[in-house]
């Protein structure tokens, strides 16, 4: 337990005949937080100007006796650290704590700089953000006496900016020594000088991580290499840069590591049998988890004529990581997996992702359940959940699956058919026409999965086909989470819901100008609905304009989230949901279930007490690493994109314009869905206006236009692979006489509704 040193308030201004002693000196530094210097402690002891010479050769005395640190007119206790200090994260220690160390430290004068253990306050933290290795923060420092490994705790108040924290790029070295940083971020495309001896150990064409320093006369900044990370032209290690860049946690610690070889065994005891169920999984082809499990058959209640029941089971993943374990913390810590082309960095370790807790065929596994029962409306009467064991009767693809209803089954599906997959899917009919009575949102955005071969390059990217599978598991999985939310409101148990707030008034103003740009309607009723959206989006189905609409419609809507409080679920259109079907690979999930177990009376591993006071900083942390997640995964798939059209350059490509913005176009390949930019100098020879409310830029003069959603030609100029950037020149001309050119030229070149973007080749 971290405790405060003692804090003498400054010594009274008095009367002196002779200097402070050496002991009353550090003592006073020990009690004073902020900036302290030479005129401070004279002005607490009074020192007159005669004396300050003779104060001046004591503080000279102590330094060099290696009592005091002076640095930058600054004076402290040698071996201490300030009230508040920065920190860089530097790793994590064997129970998966994250451990820094303070910036400002001067290794000469001091030796090695002390390790400080990062403590984010579990209930009252002043940090809105998760730490991750790399950051650097601004932290109130603590001394600790425990008898530990560690000196000082941090508790974070800041993450400083990312100018401040340490970051990544590719190495260059130069002909004498030092050389210069190439970046990976593409929004900071800019080189960093390297000093000669700041190299370290560096070699040319290396990814590493450096820190910002300012050296010199000229007080520039520049490089310092900290760390070597490897070659990032490797098409296998691309993923990792995403990893380092964002501090996602990639190793478990040696304390997770031994709780799991050493875990209890299972208590079988109070579990409902479900062995001989036909559970099955059905999952994409190269799945190595399996949490949940499905099954249905048609309700024998004679007063639920037409009805169906349903079981969900999902992988009890409560009964093996307990809250407080270093298992738990250290899933907390990462949130989430996350998924990449080339890998996965699980959120829990192998033996339990891939072993204790998945739903492998044919072998037994404990399992939380929930049975509903829906009548023939395909509407919920009842549900309830349990702890059960379960044997998967059979792990199938949605591919495998589909065929098998279509009519093609295979050898392993055949059997299946008419006892286990035809009422699975005679109920999602059901469940299907409920969801379309319920009315949620409708977007229909393709997505590309990019397909890797054994050499770690990018083989080909495909879109895969939405099968009626797939709905029918995301229907089924919907319907659990609905019942693991009432469950848990019906019996007044903290929860975390899933929450996705509706669209803010200026997003939907911005939507409804743009709209009305193609005699669209978006109705101005104060409370809109997902079924309003879908009107729109089924108008213009079929029309050139139609995954423009999708477009615009999705980057109008809120980013869903976590939350301790019930916002309800706006794009699903839901009053209440939670997320309870993936606790291997979601946090949110794990806890969910917690709180089902404690609620219910289900046994061991409920939700405790000290996790209830901090849901909301659960839910906090847990949506960020989700987002942290998002940006890893996308940034990846840019840079293994990046590295496969670096061979094209030249090459000419079919596209559409993805974003619009006052200097210049984005733009989304139509074969692999590779996002590039192209610059607005390069359009042509006229001004272009950007008009920000139908996205797009108009020429000046001719009224040209290039708008969100048209299909262009364009030709690659550029591409950097560890910055994951294209740089494209467009081919096509810009639509001419067209409502929006007439439309922008109507109302001036400036203004909201017409800004100068810039001007094209002189």
């Amino acid at each position: 337990m971290a405790k405060k040193p003692t804090r003498p308030g400054p010594t009274p201004k008095q009367t002196r005949t002779s200097l402070p002693t050496r002991e009353e000196v550090l003592q006073f530094l020990e009690g004073q937080p902020g900036k302290i210097g030479k005129r401070e402690i004279a002005r607490a002891f009074n020192i007159k100007a005669n004396d300050k010479v003779a104060l001046k050769a004591l503080l000279k005395d102590m330094a060099e006796d290696g009592q005091l640190v002076r640095a930058r007119k600054r004076i402290r206790q040698a071996g201490r650290l300030p009230e508040t200090a920065v920190i860089a994260v530097l790793g994590q220690d064997r129970d998966g704590e994250l451990y820094g160390e303070p910036v400002d430290w001067d290794r000469d004068e001091e030796g090695p700089p002390p390790r400080v253990l990062i403590q984010a306050n579990r209930k009252d933290r002043g940090a809105d953000f998760v730490p991750a290795i790399g950051d650097r923060l601004l932290a109130r420092i603590s001394a600790l006496d425990d008898g530990g490994s560690y000196r000082h705790s941090g508790k974070p108040l800041k993450k400083l900016s990312h100018m401040a924290r340490r970051l990544l790029g590719v190495y260059r070295a130069g002909d004498r020594g030092g050389g210069i940083i190439m970046p990976i971020d593409r929004r900071q495309l800019r080189e960093w000088r390297v000093e000669r001896g700041d190299e370290g150990d560096a070699r040319d064409g290396e990814l590493v991580r450096f820190d910002i320093a300012r050296q010199g006369r000229t007080n520039l900044p520049s490089a310092q290499v900290a760390e070597r990370l490897g070659n990032p032209t490797d098409q296998r290690q691309v993923s990792l840069i995403a990893v380092h860049a964002h501090g996602i946690p990639d190793v478990f610690p040696e304390r997770v590591e031994e709780e799991v070889e050493n875990l209890p065994r299972l208590d079988r005891g109070g579990r409902t049998d479900l062995r001989d169920v036909p559970l099955i999984t059905i999952d994409p082809i190269d799945a190595r988890d399996h949490d949940d499990a499905v099954w249905a058959a048609p309700d024998e209640d004679p007063r639920n004529a037409g009805g169906f029941v349903a079981i969900v089971a999902i992988a009890d993943v409560a009964a093996y990581v307990r809250p407080g374990s270093a298992l738990d913390r250290e899933a907390s810590r990462r949130g989430n997996s996350v998924y990449f082309p080339d890998r996965v960095v699980p959120m829990l370790p192998e033996r339990i992702s891939n072993d204790l807790c998945s739903l492998r065929e044919g072998e037994e596994r404990p399992c939380l359940t929930v049975r509903m029962v829906f009548d023939k409306h395909g509407h919920k009467r009842s549900h309830t959940f349990s702890r059960a064991l379960m044997r998967s009767a059979a792990k199938l693809a949605y591919e495998e699956a589909q065929a098998a209803i279509d009519g093609r089954a295979g050898e392993k599906a055949g059997p299946l058919v008419e006892p286990v997959l035809k009422p699975l899917w005679a109920a999602y009919r059901l469940l299907a026409k409920a969801r379309d009575e319920r009315g949620p949102l409708e977007l229909e955005i393709p997505e590309r999965r990019i397909m890797v071969g054994k050499d770690g390059r990018v083989a080909r990217v495909v879109v895969p086909e939405r099968l009626e599978a797939h709905r029918l598991i995301e229907e089924l999985m919907i319907q659990a989470n609905v019942a693991a939310a009432e469950t848990l409101e019906q019996k007044r148990t903290a929860l975390l819901y899933r929450v996705h707030a509706e669209p803010s008034k200026e997003k939907l103003a911005s939507l409804r100008d743009f709209l009305e740009t193609l005699d669209v309607a978006l109705p101005k009723a104060e409370t809109l609905k997902p079924t309003h959206f879908n009107r729109v989006l089924r108008e213009t189905r079929g029309r050139e304009v139609a995954d423009l609409v999708n477009e615009v419609v999705l980057r109008s809507q809120s980013q869903a989230e976590y939350a301790p409080a019930n916002e309800g679920h706006f794009g699903l259109n839901l009053a209440r949901y939670a997320h309870f079907t993936s606790p291997i690979r979601r946090y949110a999930d794990l806890v969910v279930h917690r709180a089902l177990v404690r609620a219910l009376g289900l046994g061991e591993g409920g939700l405790e007490d000290f996790e209830v006071e901090r849901l909301a900083e659960t839910a906090t942390t847990i949506s960020q690493t989700e987002r942290r997640a998002m940006a890893a995964e996308r940034e990846t798939a840019d840079r293994l994109i990046a590295a496969h059209l670096a061979e094209h350059v030249g090459a000419e490509f079919p596209a559409r314009i993805s974003g619009v913005t006052r200097h210049g176009l984005f733009v989304r390949l139509a074969d692999t869905g590779a996002d590039g930019f192209v610059p607005v100098a390069t359009l042509g020879s006229e001004y272009y206006n950007y008009d920000e409310t139908v996205h797009a830029l108009v020429a000046d003069r001719s009224g040209e236009t290039y708008q969100l959603g048209q299909t262009v030609q364009v030709r690659l100029v550029e591409a950097v692979p560890t910055a994951g950037a294209l740089r494209f020149e467009m081919l096509s001309a810009g639509v001419k006489g067209s409502a929006v050119a007439r439309r922008g030229k109507s109302r001036g070149p400036t203004g909201k509704r017409g800004r100068p973007a810039g001007r094209g080749r002189r």
